[in-house]
């Protein structure tokens, strides 16, 4: 597969880097001409996927958390990858309101604000070895007009 652009992040899995996170993909999404709009729906998303790497994955261990974003015509990719503990029940982890750390006072709506903000959302894990989020949002064409 073909993108016309690229870029990867390596940051810990501490919570002042979510911040972070957030603003550096979207600054690599605004060549896409995005609105205003959309810009708040991808750091809300990255916010989240960043989030349950830090609390859920590593249980607030400090490890590495890996972000890529690619842009293939007009569609941006965000994989939010870790290397944590994995999601036992995908399917149980995505209903509203369902939290593994209601001791933490979570919400539980981590995978349901992605899916509300994003196109798609794909979840892969697998116990022990980790978690992969790929979040794609689709923009108008900038050849469009």
């Amino acid at each position: 597969m073909e993108y016309k652009n690229y870029m990867k992040l390596e940051l810990h899995s501490k919570s002042q880097n979510e911040a972070f996170a957030r603003v550096v993909v979207a600054a690599f999404a605004a060549q896409l001409d995005p609105t205003i709009e959309e810009i708040s729906d991808i750091k809300t998303a990255v916010s989240e996927a960043v989030t349950n790497a830090i609390i859920h994955a590593y249980e607030e261990k400090n490890a590495m958390v890996t972000i890529i974003c690619r842009i293939i015509d007009n569609e941006l990719e965000i994989i939010v990858e870790d290397r944590g503990k994995g999601i036992e029940d995908i399917e149980k982890a995505k209903e509203p309101l369902y939290t593994s750390k209601p001791e933490l006072e979570r919400s539980g709506m981590g995978f349901t604000v992605m899916e509300t903000f994003m196109d798609k959302v794909d979840v892969y894990s697998e116990l022990g070895e980790g978690t992969k989020i790929i979040m794609t949002k689709k923009f108008k064409s900038l050849d469009a007009d």
